[in-house]
């Protein structure tokens, strides 16, 4: 599961990169992919069909999971009220991380996306009221002296100054997606997400469609004719973007959230070593240490609420198994006895 968030992320990115040379057209690109996840319910649908003794109608599975924007179900003002600003930050998400590629090279761009993870504690600590933890408040600061380190790296030029603001703004976007879900809609069941991006995907397609449109007819985004649009380059984004977002919405019911975050972080080396073979990018001391602090401070916002008990319960069973071992003779055969006695019986109960 590690591996498959890792690959689909850095593919994407990677993938993008490579669009943008034959079809610079980052909004269009953005609607495009987009646009996939009206395939969301009925993907999950199909599941539910298979998986289910009791098979309900596309219908009644339907108003089922609209339940989740409250009693009246799914009305025009639960839509434009709690469903298309998330519509609206998801495209602003994806598009400023698609321009922030065309100005900086896809390893900064990885790298300072996961910042998004320190904007999201620090949010949810405002404004939800989370818990406070230092660890996580020192994970946000060495976010933010990546993010210097990675502006002053390459001399704070202008081009590479854009790029940096516009992932940053990215991460920013997708952190208050992530606190505002949660705060307005709660928690989801598999089905309820599925309608949910499926209903972002639609309306995207239905409402923003003009936009591509227009930036054709100005120029703003030219595209040339249809002959000349990479699809397969085009189609392989959003197959990729599609698979990341199941993997991040729904790998939660074969794996623990923590792997999947790890597969985000672990797309940063990837990117790196494609970068290095491909674009021969000059990896400095400043880039590296603030690809490294920035990374540190992702993994840190990973530890557990209570990570500091875990710690002190781990090292007390060390001391616990070591004392044994200080004994001798009789004593220590003994002792050996009284742990495999005690072994076999956590075994059971774990068993039962």
């Amino acid at each position: 599961m590690v591996m498959c968030v890792c690959s689909s992320w850095a593919g994407s990115t990677q993938l993008a990169k490579l669009t943008f040379k034959q079809f610079d057209a980052p909004f269009t690109l953005t609607w495009f992919a987009t646009t996939w996840n009206c395939l969301f319910f009925p993907l999950y649908y199909i599941g539910h069909l298979c998986k289910n003794p009791e098979r309900q109608t596309p219908r009644q599975r339907f108003r089922e999971c609209c339940r989740f924007f409250g009693d009246d179900g799914l009305t025009p003002k639960v839509f434009f009220t709690r469903i298309a600003p998330f519509g609206l930050l998801w495209i602003l998400t994806n598009y400023l991380y698609l321009q922030a590629l065309r100005k900086i090279n896809t390893t900064d761009v990885s790298a300072l996306f996961c910042c998004n993870k320190a904007f999201v504690f620090l949010l949810s600590w405002i404004v939800l009221r989370d818990r406070f933890m230092g660890v996580r408040i020192v994970a946000a600061i060495l976010a933010i002296a990546g993010i210097v380190m990675m502006t002053y790296a390459d001399g704070f030029h202008s081009h590479s100054v854009i790029g940096i603001t516009l992932v940053v703004a990215s991460a920013s976007a997708s952190a208050l997606y992530k606190v505002l879900f949660k705060m307005v809609l709660g928690s989801a069941t598999f089905g309820e997400a599925a309608l949910f991006l499926t209903i972002v995907g639609s309306t995207n397609f239905v409402f923003i469609s003009f936009v591509p449109v227009i930036l054709y007819f100005t120029h703003v985004e030219y595209i040339g004719s249809p002959e000349d649009i990479p699809w397969a380059y085009l189609c392989g984004v959003a197959g990729l973007l599609f698979a990341f977002n199941i993997l991040v919405n729904f790998g939660v019911a074969i794996t623990y959230p923590t792997l999947i975050s790890l597969g985000i972080v672990l797309s940063v080396p990837v990117n790196a070593m494609v970068d290095l073979y491909t674009c021969g990018i000059n990896f400095n001391t400043v880039r590296l240490i603030a690809v490294f602090i920035i990374c540190l401070g992702f993994l840190m916002l990973l530890l557990p609420e209570d990570w500091d008990q875990c710690i002190i319960q781990l090292s007390t069973k060390l001391r616990k198994r070591d004392e044994p071992a200080e004994g001798g003779g009789e004593a220590g055969a003994a002792t050996g006895l009284s742990w495999r006695g005690r072994t076999r019986t956590s075994m059971s109960t774990f068993a039962h």
